[in-house]
């Protein structure tokens, strides 16, 4: 794709085409939010896969050093967005990896934008210095959770707060889906050290009494292969022949899905965010601080996964609670966060207008 006359070229840099539909989710929100003025350089995992599902973009490795210099030379704004890039309890060397593609963009004289990012936790001192360091040097900031804000707050990083742009993100329905028996129940689980087998175990119990006394359609649905296939692969011999592993690689079809079920149980940040943007009644079961953080800000009931009870008959009661007596966000709630969550798309606006008329001033008003 070649760059037209004042066409603006942004690199998006991310966990993209890695296979994880939460962040493929936030990467199609990104591709929704850029004005028709930018053409999108995505940094990609998966080039191939990437380059089909957005033909409108030009797509580089992001293993091959070379090209992304190039890239980033060839381009005048640099995009995190968004996610939990800059964190070290995965990997020590996923905040070096983003942060010095940030501090090298920077260099090289790029207009950078962090957007929708899921800080911390940032254990290493290193990973806390080259954080600050990059985010320091943004244009603009804008995080999706109060813990990465307390992060930006004690480093005197102005920064705007708003909701995860996957809940504005368009979503489609998924063929077939309706015809299958009602009522439908969504479960997304993923593979993680808290989930250990024996929790598992009580998980798959509580699971078939709950089909048992519901009668419901049980989708599984994993948002990563390489984390969540082989446990949806493990749950369905135990239940009835009313289940299916539902797999979608398409973001919007993934949130799709949640248009057509009655309630979801994910321990997925996107599945439960995806679900509660659908209008389904949703159950939680936090395995990281980005969880816990949903549940409170939008009351979610769920438990922490090491403090659920070991009783299959306790958490199925539980689930049959809130199947039977639970309540989607309000209206007026959805729309709420809906609306906040676009702000990342108008301050992304705001970073390509200074780009375009630098007159504009240096840096992008941010309220924390």
């Amino acid at each position: 794709m070649g760059k037209g006359i004042g066409q603006i070229r942004a690199v998006l840099c991310g966990y993209y085409g890695m296979g994880n539909g939460g962040d493929e989710a936030l990467l199609a929100a990104m591709l929704q939010a850029l004005p028709a003025s930018v053409t999108a350089v995505v940094l990609s995992g998966d080039p191939a896969t990437t380059a089909h599902r957005y033909p409108q973009v030009e797509v580089v490795a992001r293993k091959d050093l070379g090209a992304v210099i190039r890239a980033l030379q060839g381009a005048e704004v640099f995009i995190w967005g968004g996610g939990s890039l800059i964190q070290d309890a995965t990997s020590w060397v996923s905040p070096i990896y983003y942060t010095g593609l940030m501090l090298l963009a920077q260099r090289l004289g790029l207009r950078t934008i962090a957007l929708a990012q899921g800080i911390g936790p940032l254990h290493r001192p290193l990973s806390r210095w080259l954080a600050r360091l990059a985010f320091q040097g943004c244009m603009a900031v804008t995080v999706r959770d109060r813990g990465s804000a307390s992060y930006l707050s004690r480093w005197g990083i102005p920064f705007t707060l708003a909701p995860d742009p996957v809940w504005a993100l368009e979503s489609v329905p998924v063929e077939g889906l309706w015809k299958l028996p009602a009522p439908r129940i969504a479960v997304s689980l993923r593979s993680h050290p808290q989930l250990t087998n024996e929790r598992l175990q009580s998980l798959i119990q509580a699971l078939v009494l709950f089909q048992q006394a519901s009668q419901a359609y049980i989708l599984l649905v994993p948002f990563q292969k390489s984390q969540d296939l082989a446990i949806a692969q493990q749950i369905q011999p135990h239940l009835s022949g009313n289940s299916q592993i539902l797999m979608l690689e398409d973001p919007e079809q993934l949130k799709g899905i949640f248009r057509g079920v009655e309630m979801a149980i994910a321990m997925r940040l996107h599945g439960l965010i995806m679900a509660a943007a659908e209008s389904c009644r949703c159950f939680a079961l936090s395995y990281d601080p980005k969880v816990s953080q949903l549940m409170t800000e939008i009351e979610l009931p769920g438990w922490e996964i090491d403090q659920m009870p070991n009783d299959p008959n306790q958490i199925c009661q539980t689930w049959l609670e809130v199947y039977a007596n639970g309540s989607p966000l309000s209206r007026d709630r959805l729309q709420f966060l809906i609306d906040r969550a676009l702000v990342h798309q108008e301050v992304l606006r705001q970073v390509v207008a200074q780009v375009e008329s630098p007159s504009l001033g240096k840096k992008i008003n941010r309220n924390p």
